[in-house]
């Protein structure tokens, strides 16, 4: 019994020591650079698909090439299967799991709503229809599940899984025969590169399609992130760069592009850390600054780790006076210890992030990402005032 599980990757990363893991380079056919690892464009494959495809190139490549081991498994290069205290499975612990389940994937995301309106609000919903109609037409029996699933607010996420290779296999069988015809029916153009992925994130929902209908034993893990998404460091280390040289100017151009080409940037997922919020909140910030008074605070601090603490401090603040406001408004009887503090306190030298130059624009801007509505945002702003 031997498990190898596939860290798919499009980025250099430091690879787990577990000789269990194999790092597979996914969209390596036209990669413009070679990290070393295993690609996905050798043998029967579709590498060259891989911009709609994501990780399943990869996917792919392991169910039509690979047949060294009883067991194989998908991971990515920054999100491997844990246990509930957190630690990342052995190879023998994986066995004993598999003895007993027949997968080994994520625990189900609870939505707000029905998957369907969820997929809607980010990606054209008719793919996701035409999914449907090519499993009615190709396999029936998935139809009824696919149905009541999609209306209802689960998923599993990240294309993450371990098992039987006879069984990975056959899902892959289903999987790629359903895409492969989608591809026929949908048109592939995408306004940007994250939407383009679109195979990758309808896989994930299908999954829990196939595990559903085939009434498999799942393992369901929690899922280790382990640090920021390489997109998320570059754009983090860019800023750095604009700070440093006062280019408000130049840091809204460029942080424009990357939403436009990669609009996932702000998700929590990429976003672990908040920093790309905090970026965007201080380029919104300076050129706001810059329109109304022709400087900004980036003529008093220009170091990426100052802005971001001073940022950090500013919404703390901000979070507090509109959560002090709403419990004023909640229980209609006079100012509250509470409330008093924050007027008294919440500009003092004792918070860190208290810079006396701080401008009305920087403290509503920080403010409205809290309130939800104008009347509490101009009493919190009086707070900090």
């Amino acid at each position: 019994m031997s498990v190898k599980i596939f860290a798919m990757t499009h980025k250099r990363f430091e690879v787990p020591g577990d000789s269990m893991y194999i790092p597979m380079h996914v969209g390596h056919k036209n990669a413009k650079e070679d990290f070393g690892y295993k690609g996905d464009d050798s043998g029967d494959n579709i590498s060259d698909l891989n911009c709609y495809y994501a990780e399943l190139s990869g996917v792919y490549w392991v169910w039509k090439n690979y047949f060294e081991a009883d067991y194989v498994g998908i991971c990515h290069y920054r999100r491997f299967l844990t246990s509930e205290e957190g630690y990342v499975f052995s190879e023998s612990e994986y066995e004993q799991i598999l003895k007993t389940y027949d997968i080994v994937t994520t625990k189900q995301l609870e939505l707000p709503g029905s998957y369907r309106n969820g997929f809607g609000a980010h990606h054209n919903v008719s793919v996701l229809d035409e999914t449907g109609h090519i499993i009615k037409e190709q396999y029936p029996q998935y139809y009824d599940t696919f149905v009541k699933l999609v209306h209802q607010n689960k998923t599993y996420f990240g294309n993450i899984m371990v098992a039987g290779k006879k069984l990975y296999d056959a899902y892959c069988e289903w999987l790629f025969s359903i895409f492969f015809e989608l591809q026929k029916r949908i048109d592939l153009t995408f306004a940007d590169d994250y939407h383009k992925r679109v195979f990758g994130f309808i896989s994930e929902f299908l999954l829990y399609v196939w595990v559903t209908t085939n009434k498999l034993r799942a393992y369901e893990c929690r899922v280790a992130i382990i640090g920021e998404k390489k997109e998320t460091s570059e754009v983090t280390t860019q800023m750095a760069a604009f700070f440093k040289n006062k280019d408000a100017a130049g840091a809204k151009a460029y942080f424009a592009a990357v939403l436009k080409q990669r609009p996932d940037i702000l998700m929590e997922a990429s976003d672990i850390n908040g920093e790309c919020k905090l970026c965007l909140q201080a380029v919104s910030t300076a050129n706001l600054e810059i329109a109304a008074y022709g400087s900004s605070f980036l003529d008093k601090i220009n170091e990426y780790e100052e802005i971001i603490k001073y940022f950090r401090g500013l919404n703390s603040m901000a979070s507090k006076a509109v959560k002090a406001v709403e419990v004023e408004n909640t229980e209609r009887t006079q100012k509250t210890a509470y409330v008093k503090t924050i007027e008294e306190k919440s500009m003092n030298e004792a918070n860190p992030s208290y810079f006396p130059w701080t401008t009305e624009i920087a403290k509503r801007a920080a403010i409205r990402l809290y309130a939800t509505n104008s009347e509490t945002a101009d009493k919190a702003m009086e707070l900090l005032t």
